[in-house]
């Protein structure tokens, strides 16, 4: 009979995650190490093998798992039936402060999914793309404007690029917290779209 897995199994697998997307983070997927892994996590490298088969097992798990989560996060939003502004405002904020707790996942998945495999990486990137047409659905309910000259896409795109790369400068260990953020993050979106000088729609 097969042995089963140990109550805290999926416990240790996340903590592994999350150790391993910290290094990848700091280091760089390239020149991160397995045996750097086992030591952060306090394991040897054989038991590391036990919950993961490589490097590139952990880079798939760190980047599809943080996609998972913030599609989760998407679908418990639109659950909500929210109007169109409190929708819109809330898929910013909550994505603000998720990214705010994942930070090393986040940046792996920014800057390390060149290193996936094209059928993975087709995968995941497809995930982000159906997020992106969630914000993209919300800026056009909230914006009908915006979707009749054709630019709910690069709206939401312009939307994540201020999100994305929040971590490369924000340190919340000064006055400002990514929860005082979140909300500017929104009013500045909410400010700066009805500002726009849409173009004429282009005849088809």
């Amino acid at each position: 009979m097969a042995r089963g897995r140990s109550a805290g199994y999926e416990d240790q697998r996340e903590l592994i995650l999350e150790r391993a997307a910290q290094l990848f983070a700091q280091r760089g997927y390239t020149a991160a190490s397995m045996n750097e892994v086992a030591e952060a996590c306090g394991l040897s490298k054989p038991a590391l093998y036990h919950y993961f088969r490589d490097k590139y097992d952990l880079l798939v798990h760190i980047a599809e798992g943080h996609v998972s989560r913030l599609q989760l996060l998407v679908a418990e939003v639109e659950q909500q039936q929210l109007p169109p502004e409190q929708r819109l405002r809330t898929l910013i904020e909550r994505f603000v402060l998720e990214y705010a707790s994942a930070k090393h996942a986040h940046r792996v998945l920014t800057e390390d999914v060149k290193f996936l495999k094209d059928e993975d990486r087709r995968r995941i990137l497809g995930s982000e793309r159906g997020m992106v047409e969630h914000f993209s659905s919300a800026i056009g309910q909230q914006w009908p404007q915006v979707a009749t000259a054709g630019l709910t896409t690069p709206t939401a795109m312009l939307l994540f690029g201020m999100i994305n790369w929040m971590f490369t400068w924000f340190r919340p260990e000064g006055s400002l917290t990514y929860e005082h953020m979140a909300p500017l993050v929104a009013d500045l979106f909410f400010g700066g779209v009805p500002a726009m000088r849409l173009p004429p729609p282009t005849n088809p």
